[in-house]
């Protein structure tokens, strides 16, 4: 592309500089020839009024000394006598003689002018005046030069001009190709610097945003992927524990096997999914939470009653374990925007770790309770607590075996209503998480079911 601009820069300023080179310079020719004959020409004027009042020899020669042209000023008297060095030929002065017409001719060495003065008596005086070939072309070849010289500046001059635009627009090119490749060579993380003219910029610019937005596009299916993967695990727990009620049956320990080994084939999915760190747009850090989503418009629900109905599900399995499982309901309304579907993923992840976290018998308690922008969901159990809850809500990064997608699915679900996640300490040492969720719109706001009981449940270890 360089020497292409190049050649079209050479071409276009060398075509401009000669259709102004080749008119100049004639022009100079023909100004410099027209300054030496019109100063012959003066000269031999001058002649005319001196032959008028004398034809001595002697006084016209002294006036051609004086003007120092004797060897280019040559005066033909009537008589045939020639005052100083003539170039003419007898038959060109007898014709100027009778034409009695001034006439000037190009002749060997020069250019000769003639000018018949008439005398007295009918007599003619004929005057020559004879400028030299020097004198014809004095400063023309000087004049070619110095407009040939700026004429080779100005090209030169615009072809590093061209050159060095074209060097810009390569590199910005160039940059743009190979970042472009690596990109199609599975370099997520490639990017351009936008440079260049202003289509390559916006070019540039529009590259890294469609970078950004595949990466966006691949963490959120692996995201999806490992979220409802993770969804798996709460039916898991359900037939683990129902396993372990079964007891010494025959065909036990095949079941029992079985639903390790889909236990671990679901927590392979979710790690093959998350092998690559999620990558979010420029301006957060990995392992960040996404930029809050847009409101739903698929319609809201009442916490109250979607949380009652997942704890029914799980105080079966608490009441197998010996845990001690209560659902504190409220009366006041608690719509959110989120779907009835999301908040039980949220309820079935809270509840699912501390059944996979704690020990058996640990008690948990569940509550909803109604605030200024909507409503506070809270999971709390009398365990161990979290030790480090700000590595629990990085995605991908909690210990003690588990996939750390749990934690990340409420915090998720929460931020996309504009509320928030917080990991706190229950009051008897235990973890105690609160699940901010905003208050519905009246568009997307959904009932809840008014056939769902209101339930309670409390089982209490024995003594």
């Amino acid at each position: 592309m360089r020497v292409t601009l190049a050649m079209v820069a050479l071409a276009v300023t060398s075509m401009v500089a000669l259709s102004f080179l080749i008119p100049l310079g004639l022009l100079l020719s023909t100004q410099v020839h027209s300054q030496a004959t019109q100063s012959a020409q003066q000269r031999a004027a001058v002649l005319a009024p001196v032959l008028a009042v004398s034809t001595d020899p002697a006084a016209v020669r002294q006036v051609v000394a004086g003007l120092d042209a004797s060897d280019r000023l040559c005066v033909h008297l009537p008589d045939g006598t020639a005052i100083g060095v003539g170039h003419a030929s007898e038959r060109q002065l007898s014709a100027a003689a009778a034409d009695r017409e001034s006439a000037g001719r190009n002749v060997p060495g020069g250019w000769d002018y003639l000018q018949p003065v008439l005398l007295g008596g009918d007599r003619v005086a004929v005057v020559e005046a004879f400028v030299p070939e020097e004198d014809l072309v004095r400063g023309v070849a000087t004049g070619w030069t110095v407009m040939s010289v700026l004429a080779a500046l100005l090209v030169a001059g615009s072809v590093l001009v061209a050159d060095r635009l074209g060097s810009r627009m390569v590199r910005s090119s160039r940059g743009l190709s190979q970042a472009a490749n690596a990109l199609g060579a599975g370099d997520l993380d490639v990017r351009v610097e936008p440079a260049g003219p202003r289509e390559l910029h916006e070019a540039g610019s529009a590259f890294n945003a469609m970078a950004e937005r595949i990466v966006q596009l691949l963490d959120n299916e692996r995201e999806l992927i490992a979220d409802l993967s993770h969804r798996l695990r709460t039916p898991l727990t359900a037939l683990h524990l129902a396993d372990e009620q079964v007891g010494e049956v025959p065909g036990a320990e095949r079941m029992s096997t079985a639903i390790r080994q889909l236990e671990s084939e679901v927590d392979s999915i979710i790690r093959t999914a998350r092998t690559r760190p999620a990558r979010h747009l420029s301006g957060q850090q990995d392992g960040a939470s996404e930029a809050r989503p847009a409101r739903r418009d698929d319609g809201g629900c009442e916490v109250s009653a979607v949380a009652r109905q997942r704890v029914g599900f799980w105080a079966v399995l608490a009441a197998q374990q010996d845990r001690e499982c209560v659902f504190t309901d409220t009366d006041a309304p608690t719509p959110v925007a989120l779907s009835a579907d999301e908040l039980g993923a949220v309820v079935d992840a809270l509840i699912g770790n501390v059944f996979r976290h704690t020990a058996r018998g640990t008690a948990l308690r569940v509550s909803v309770r109604p605030t200024a922008r909507g409503a506070c969901l809270v999971v709390e159990d009398d365990g161990d607590g979290i030790p480090h809850p700000d590595l629990a809500l990085s995605r991908g990064a909690s210990t003690g075996g588990s996939t750390g997608l749990g934690l990340d699915i409420a915090r998720r679900a929460a931020s996309s209503t504009g509320g928030e996640l917080r990991i706190l300490r229950g009051a008897s040492g235990g973890a105690r998480v609160e699940v901010e969720l905003d208050r519905a719109t009246a568009q997307d706001h959904r009932a809840a079911d008014p056939g769902l009981p209101r339930l309670r449940w409390r089982r209490r270890r024995d003594g």
